[in-house]
């Protein structure tokens, strides 16, 4: 699909993307809890015991790591009663994950974009699904997918008129980053990158972000699989791309419709866990 040209919106803000990354160290001063999970849970010298610790400091945070280790996306519905144990049952890179969600402020929906966790949940839960198919954890998978739209919340933040009208007139994913280029010299996605890597998420979170557009990298296949499903469930006037094209030959259309079916049936659940 080629996608369509940038539409002519509001004159965009001069973009400064160290002012930008400056702002979410801002937003780290008022959620410290997340702040010091995100520093620290991908390190080797910290425990569930003392992970669990330190989430329990955020009753918020806490409580959706405990829903979310009790949905069914973990097959332990109602057996997860202690938050350690939520903690080796989601594993620390979700925990992690869900700081940085904390931390951005993604769980606040009135400042995002409309029905932006529709599309996120929908993308998380679609690369879960697909991540056997290319050799990848689902958990992994849904982290990375929970997390790939981060930087459109950051742009929406510091441009919420110019970035909401952009949101709203370009539907597809691949349309929204090339407006987000033309407007602002960076796509979402990059500016995940970006962020992440900033703050020391490892180079397999990385290299999807940024090599999602590359249509014959298989490192951005699993990704790009993932916003070809979401499309066709979040996007009514969705022009549909051959699976087989997107995932570099792993997926056939006859694989298709059953993860599309999962996916419309889990992805309310996982919003409620992860947004409460």
């Amino acid at each position: 699909m080629t996608p369509s040209a940038a539409p002519s919106l509001t004159v965009a803000p001069v973009f400064d993307l160290e002012r930008v990354l400056a702002s979410i160290d801002s937003m780290a001063a008022q959620r410290p809890v997340a702040a010091q999970i995100v520093s620290e849970a991908n390190s080797d010298r910290v425990s569930a015991k003392e992970l669990s610790h330190m989430l329990g400091a955020d009753v918020a945070l806490a409580s959706r790591v405990m829903k979310l280790a009790n949905s069914a996306f973990y097959g332990m519905r109602g057996r997860v009663t202690s938050l350690q144990f939520a903690v080796t049952v989601v594993g620390f890179a979700t925990v992690r994950t869900m700081a940085t969600v904390a931390l951005t402020d993604l769980d606040d929906e009135s400042r995002l974009p409309e029905d932006f966790w529709e599309a996120s949940t929908t993308l998380a839960l679609a690369a879960s699904t697909l991540a056997p198919r290319f050799a990848e954890r689902p958990q992994d998978a849904l982290c990375l997918g929970l997390l790939a739209q981060m930087g459109v919340a950051l742009l929406h933040h510091n441009d919420p008129e110019g970035y909401g009208e952009l949101w709203a007139t370009q539907r597809s994913f691949a349309d929204r980053r090339t407006a987000e280029v033309h407007r602002y010299g960076i796509s979402a996605l990059r500016l995940t990158s970006v962020a992440l890597e900033q703050w020391g998420f490892p180079a397999g979170m990385l290299v999807p972000l940024k090599q999602v557009d590359d249509g014959a990298s298989f490192q951005g296949a699993l990704l790009r699989s993932a916003f070809e499903v979401a499309g066709r469930l979040t996007d009514g006037d969705h022009q549909e791309t051959a699976i087989e094209r997107v995932s570099c030959g792993q997926l056939r259309e006859r694989d298709v419709a059953p993860i599309l079916s999962q996916v419309r049936a889990d992805a309310e659940e996982l919003r409620t866990a992860l947004l409460g």
